[in-house]
């Protein structure tokens, strides 16, 4: 990538450079020894959570010209923006107000009135199910629920119910299940033990046509019918999110029974919504409720702080820096949280789908870097596995830290163990192990000279690769909230300094309309003359199977 686009449109770009080479014959680790308050003074506090990027390539004149980048892509206007409900997804002509899906208090305007009433309605369900009065074809309470959904459907409920149900947020009374994969044995697999006359699917689908959700929910369907219950009581055991209405309908749910979406709230921004009932039923309606103020909190931070102590903003910028002035490629988030297990991949749809954007808002094509490869798992997982890349392969790989400080068990002693490697892992990937530390290990261990030249350059950690450490107070439904809504707005500020739209998907199209042509000709052997012979080759090989 040549940089030329983006550096010709910020003026501070050349100022940018030269506050990238004040680090050419400086360390991290230097600048610690060189100022002792370093921690304190690259570290804040918004909405509960605590953000130390102290171990980040930042110094004063760095964030002068970072913040200048931000104020050059007139951020704080984008950011009126996107909470005033103007039409920021450009491509489809409409606002991002998952915002609004959290506000607090009374409405003030017509979107917060009918989220208000959704809000309402998911209520009055959710109670029934969980307090035993919505009853199944046989006349027993619900035991079990089913969410049925894939991408933003799917991702953020599973992480988010699976976080907290198990960790004193959770109600008693119902087991929720997730389910998202087209192939069978998701489903099977996920059914084999539950009864059906006491399971309830939610069917999340804006349009009730997306191929995974459909076949899953037909081959429910087709399951409950099986296992004894009459067509004409379907409606106790399936409800739906989505907008299609009539479709729904068609399949057997009741239109009663069936929850909105708004075309101006993204999948993958759509968990405080209806397609947050697997949440709701898994904590009960306060737990996310709590959810949605933690939310709400970061929202006003992100309104009302200045750039300069703004949390989404700076981690922007952070991303931003390392990717066009030290060329990252990827960043890891590793929650060292058990029960945060499935935030990595619930991110990288967050992240990945907003940001793998090849041309500008205006159609131009860039020739610059937008969006960073995002992965991860759970530490202390991760240790065991990735962190050898991390601390001595040749990649500059920017690291987010998350940890708890309460423990997420009776196992407290654990969790202190669990807090040390969190710690020391960002100490390691800062300090490194220079040549003559790891001789003088050697020479602890009583090795002969020759046996130290020989291993010395092996122990070698370079160090000086930068890492933020992001701090809940405890795994909280309000800390929880305002996490996902502090990294949903760190997306709209990268994609604002990138002047790419946050909010279309585009690139996932064509693989849906691809699938059905590869589907039919499965089926029937016929294919089209302008298949390449790779494609061609592989759909007669599994027709054969």
């Amino acid at each position: 990538m040549s940089n030329r686009q983006i550096a010709k449109r910020y003026r501070c770009w050349p100022a940018l450079m030269a506050a990238r080479g004040h680090w050419d014959n400086l360390s991290l680790l230097d600048s610690f020894r060189r100022d002792p308050q370093r921690g304190q003074t690259y570290s804040l506090q918004a909405a509960g959570l605590f953000l130390d990027y102290s171990k980040n390539h930042l110094h004063p004149e760095a964030l002068l010209q970072l913040f200048a980048a931000a104020r050059e892509a007139d951020l704080p206007r984008a950011i009126s923006r996107l909470l005033g409900g103007e039409p920021v997804n450009n491509t489809e002509k409409r606002p991002a107000l998952h915002t609004a899906l959290r506000f607090q208090g009374e409405p003030d305007n017509e979107k917060e009135k009918v989220v208000g009433e959704t809000l309402a309605k998911m209520t009055a369900f959710v109670n029934a199910v969980n307090g035993g009065s919505w009853k199944g074809f046989g006349g027993n309470a619900i035991t079990d629920v089913v969410n049925i959904g894939i991408g933003g459907s799917d991702l953020g409920p599973r992480m988010v119910a699976e976080a907290l149900s198990v960790s004193g947020h959770g109600q008693k009374n119902v087991n929720v299940h997730f389910v998202a994969n087209v192939d069978g044995a998701d489903l099977s697999d996920t059914l084999v033990n539950l009864p059906p006359a006491t399971t309830l699917f939610i069917v999340a689908s804006k349009s009730f046509s997306t191929l995974e959700t459909r076949e899953n929910a037909y081959s429910a369907r087709r399951w409950i019918l099986a296992g004894g219950c009459p067509e004409s009581e379907l409606h106790k055991h399936f409800v739906a999110t989505s907008s299609n209405v009539a479709a729904a309908q068609t399949f057997g749910i009741a239109a009663d029974n069936i929850f909105p979406m708004w075309d101006w709230v993204g999948g993958r921004y759509s968990l405080w919504s209806a397609i947050g009932l697997p949440i709701a039923l898994a904590l009960g309606m306060d737990g996310f409720n709590a959810l949605r103020a933690g939310a709400n909190a970061m929202d006003r931070h992100f309104a009302s702080a200045p750039l300069e102590a703004n949390m989404p903003v700076i981690l922007a910028l952070i991303t931003f820096w390392y990717s066009h002035f030290w060329g990252a490629q990827s960043q890891a988030v590793l929650p060292y949280a058990q029960r945060l297990g499935r935030l990595p991949a619930y991110l990288q749809q967050l992240d990945m789908e907003s940001l793998g954007k090849c041309v500008t808002r205006a159609g131009e094509a860039v020739d610059y870097q937008t969006g960073l490869v995002l992965w991860g798992t759970e530490g202390t997982n991760g240790q065991h596995s990735f962190h050898q890349l991390l601390h001595q392969g040749t990649r500059l790989v920017p690291v987010d830290f998350i940890a708890c400080r309460q423990p997420m068990s009776e196992l407290d002693g654990q969790h202190q163990h669990l807090l040390a490697c969190c710690i020391s892992q960002s100490q390691a990937l800062l300090a490194g192990k220079s040549l003559s530390e790891a001789q003088a290990e050697l020479r602890v261990q009583g090795l002969s000279e020759t046996q130290i030249d020989e291993l010395a350059a092996h122990k070698v950690i370079p160090g000086n690769r930068p890492s933020n450490t992001l701090v809940l107070p405890e795994l909280s439904p309000a800390a929880l909230g305002a996490l996902i809504a502090l990294y949903e707005h760190k997306v709209f500020c990268l994609a604002t300094l990138w002047d790419i739209n946050a909010f279309d998907q585009w690139g996932v199209e064509l693989g849906k309309q691809l699938g059905g042509a590869v589907h039919q000709a499965l089926q029937s052997g016929q294919y089209p003359e302008i298949w390449d012979s790779s494609t061609t080759q592989l759909v007669e090989m599994f027709k054969q199977s």
